[in-house]
């Protein structure tokens, strides 16, 4: 009689966990959703070339974003040469995948700046700036955190956000690259990316 009780307790017990994963699970995909819909946000900036650009360049191909500065002492220039190594492992597999540096530093940052400072890594990587405000908007559209910090020679320098940021060929955000991320992981990530 005990024994029938504890199995029969056992396999209640078995039957809430498996509804609370469930639920769980389902919870997660809804969470992950809202956060998807919540990043980004129309813009109106130019390329490094001056060519207008907006949320549309992000569209009909999987795409890499990383928001950063040129006057970076070591976070953009390390991410950036690390995204150009990423696209030549690559090869011909990551011939539709397009990388933006989005600037958080608009003022010093022109579109001969940028170009100049991108075309140090490779010419597979895109500048995006333009106007302070428009810039602003964009950056906290993706919830990026970028701050002036000033130095005691009068110049500034900026804290930011240190992740690629990946997006879907909807445009869409599908995840993250972090900051020392090992090339291995960061690879096997963008290969799921351009798969999907």
């Amino acid at each position: 009689m005990n024994i029938r009780i504890i199995r029969y307790g056992l396999w209640a017990a078995i039957a809430v966990l498996c509804l609370f994963l469930v639920a769980a699970s389902g919870f997660g995909k809804f969470q992950s959703g809202q956060q998807t819909a919540e990043l980004g946000v129309p813009f109106n900036l130019v390329d490094q070339d001056g060519k207008p650009m907006s949320e549309k360049a992000f569209e009909g191909h999987p795409s890499v974003l990383f928001f950063g500065f040129t006057h970076c002492p070591d976070i953009c220039p390390t991410t950036l040469y690390e995204l150009a190594g990423w696209l030549g492992q690559l090869g011909e597999e990551g011939k539709d995948l397009r990388a933006f540096f989005i600037t958080v530093d608009p003022e010093r940052d022109t579109p001969e700046v940028m170009k100049a400072y991108t075309g140090n890594f490779t010419d597979r990587i895109t500048g995006i700036t333009g106007d302070p405000a428009e810039m602003a908007k964009l950056i906290a559209g993706w919830k990026i955190y970028a701050r002036k910090v000033p130095l005691d020679d009068g110049g500034y320098t900026m804290d930011h956000t240190a992740s690629v940021f990946l997006l879907d060929r909807n445009g869409r955000f599908k995840g993250t690259i972090a900051y020392g991320e090992s090339a291995e992981t960061a690879l096997q990530k963008l290969k799921r990316l351009i798969a999907g």
